[in-house]
């Protein structure tokens, strides 16, 4: 017999607000507070998109990067959670239909590195034939099980009434099958990077294998899923900051984690006993360095999809929608048309968990979400073994319209514990623009360390390691639409004034990167300008440059 509801302790059963659900039409419609209101905005419009990606034949959200009308699989499950919670019509059943394909379409070899994981798209050809080798993160991706494990939790903690008894016992059945499958799992070996430092698959992996543990009796799952918690708490404890710091996406996905271990964990557990904490330090740390007026959470950025969250949908943004409703948020009026647009499809997640989210924010943060408290530094550091000698050190400096944050480190890598430089953007000034959008600046990640100072209007950046043929590449938001289309000097750049010292070269190049031509691609969808600075031919010195920024 599957108990309907894990025991809560007596804090987390104070906060919970009342589950929202049972056979009557939009029950997520009830509640009259404010942020029920915005949870439910935020249900409403992220379903009313992906309906219109639902194959009900199929049982499956097509493809959400329209990929020739294949299918796909993770975000199939978010929608399965937002039919049950919407509950209208034939939602429930459709729910059902699609959490049975999900199931069915889960990889059952258990001498395979990707056991208990789950296809990515129903069309694919089976991984690991020879046509179609296993390439983790690629062919396969581990942290599914994450996902969606997570998901049936969340189906089968909120909604259990919904699901059919037989269903629920396959949905136990693969939750089992995902966290023995997680457990394969070593960073470093097989070309896997599952570390405690990796905080928002490292969290849900804990949450799964204690909650799995704890339902099925099974003392040993149930003790690696501590453990596991428990390493990332120490991380976490070190500073009060997760390890993959400051993303718009991937501090989303920790948050969403965490309320899990927050919701349905007892104090018997360590994520019962920590998880509202990690959550308020978290949102504290977010709230110091977010800029209500320019909509953005100040640089440095572990890992980003973008360089303004105006521009490309992060998960966090959509929890910032739930807490001060979707104007105030960074978030367009048309989620689906911004950057990054497929993570809209989560959307349920966080609208069904919002109201008891949300009880777990401290006042003094949520205020920083609404109104920008003034002119501040932020001092603050997180650390990522094995990548980090010591831990990254962060300075952000934020005032009302300009802001200027910057990260010292020394790593084994290049492009941040994710070994993207397309993500790792460790040095970041935005600012207000004339017409109200915000121009930006980051430094392209070229090296393993990196010493910084940050002080008001400062930004001063150099190599430890570096010699005469390093560079500075730093790339620049194009301008508003009222600005200048070309860009050969900081004079052309919009809405800023840099001055530029330090012994690099004072002969700048300025290069495009655009959609449709340029020197090379766009980053994760953003258009920019690149301003290289190189260092003067037989330098001895550390290079080094310092810019002073100021808002025109």
């Amino acid at each position: 017999m599957i108990p309907t509801t894990l025991m809560r302790s007596a804090t987390a059963a104070a906060l919970t607000l009342p589950l929202l659900v049972g056979a009557t039409p939009t029950p997520l419609m009830k509640r009259n507070d404010t942020t029920q209101q915005w949870a439910d905005e935020l249900l409403r419009e992220s379903m009313s998109w992906l309906d219109m990606y639902y194959d009900s034949e199929a049982g499956y959200l097509y493809s959400l990067s329209a990929q020739a009308l294949t299918h796909e699989t993770r975000a199939s499950s978010w929608y399965a959670a937002g039919l049950l919670a919407r509950n209208e019509g034939d939602d429930a059943e459709q729910a059902v239909k699609i959490v049975e394909n999900v199931i069915s379409g889960q990889f059952k070899n258990e001498s395979s590195q990707w056991f208990g994981d789950y296809q990515k798209y129903p069309e694919e050809p089976t991984v690991g034939t020879e046509q179609y080798p296993p390439v983790i993160y690629n062919s396969w991706d581990p942290n599914w099980r994450g996902f969606v494990g997570t998901t049936f939790v969340l189906m089968l903690e909120e909604f259990p009434e919904l699901i059919p008894q037989d269903t629920k016992d396959r949905m136990m059945e693969s939750l089992h099958n995902a966290t023995i499958g997680d457990s394969y799992r070593v960073g470093g070996v097989d070309d896997d990077n599952l570390y405690p430092a990796y905080s928002n698959p490292a969290i849900m992996r804990a949450f799964v294998s204690g909650w799995v543990g704890r339902r099925t009796n099974e003392a040993n799952m149930t003790a690696a899923g501590e453990t596991y918690a428990n390493e990332i708490i120490d991380l976490f404890n070190r500073a009060n900051t997760l390890s993959e710091f400051n993303s718009g996406t991937y501090a989303g996905v920790s948050l969403y984690a965490l309320t899990m271990w927050a919701k349905y964990m007892d104090e018997s557990s360590v994520m019962g006993q920590n998880g509202a904490r990690m959550i308020q330090e978290t949102w504290s740390s977010l709230g110091s360095l977010y800029n209500a007026n320019l909509k953005n959470v100040a640089g440095p950025w572990d890992r980003s999809y973008g360089f303004d969250m105006n521009r490309y949908l992060s998960i966090l943004a959509l929890q910032i929608w739930t807490l001060v409703g979707k104007e105030k948020a960074p978030i367009n009026a048309k989620p689906y048309a911004m950057g990054h647009k497929d993570d809209f499809a989560i959307g349920p997640l966080i609208a069904i968990l919002a109201p008891f989210h949300n009880t777990l924010i401290s006042p003094e943060a949520l205020s920083s979400l609404h109104t920008f408290p003034g002119t501040h530094t932020v001092n603050t550091s997180a650390f990522s073994p094995p990548f980090d000698t010591y831990p990254r050190n962060i300075t952000a400096w934020i005032s009302p319209n300009l802001t200027i944050g910057a990260e010292s480190f020394s790593e084994n890598v290049i492009g941040g514990p994710a070994k993207n430089p397309n993500s790792f953007n460790p040095a970041v000034a935005q600012w207000a623009r004339a017409d109200g959008t915000v121009g930006w600046l980051t430094l392209y990640a070229q090296v393993m360390e990196l010493l910084v100072k940050v002080e008001e209007n400062v930004l001063e950046l150099s190599y430890p390691q570096g010699n005469d043929t390093s560079t500075f590449q730093l790339l620049v938001a194009t301008n508003s639409k009222n600005g200048k289309r070309d860009v050969a000097s900081w004079e052309d750049v919009e809405g800023v004034k840099v001055t530029v010292e330090g012994n690099v070269d004072t002969n700048y190049e300025v290069t495009f990167n655009g959609m449709f031509g340029g020197q090379g691609d766009t980053i994760n969808e953003f258009e920019f300008w690149n301003f290289t600075y190189g260092m003067p031919p037989g330098s001895q010195e550390v290079p080094s440059i310092r810019l002073y920024i100021e808002v025109e």
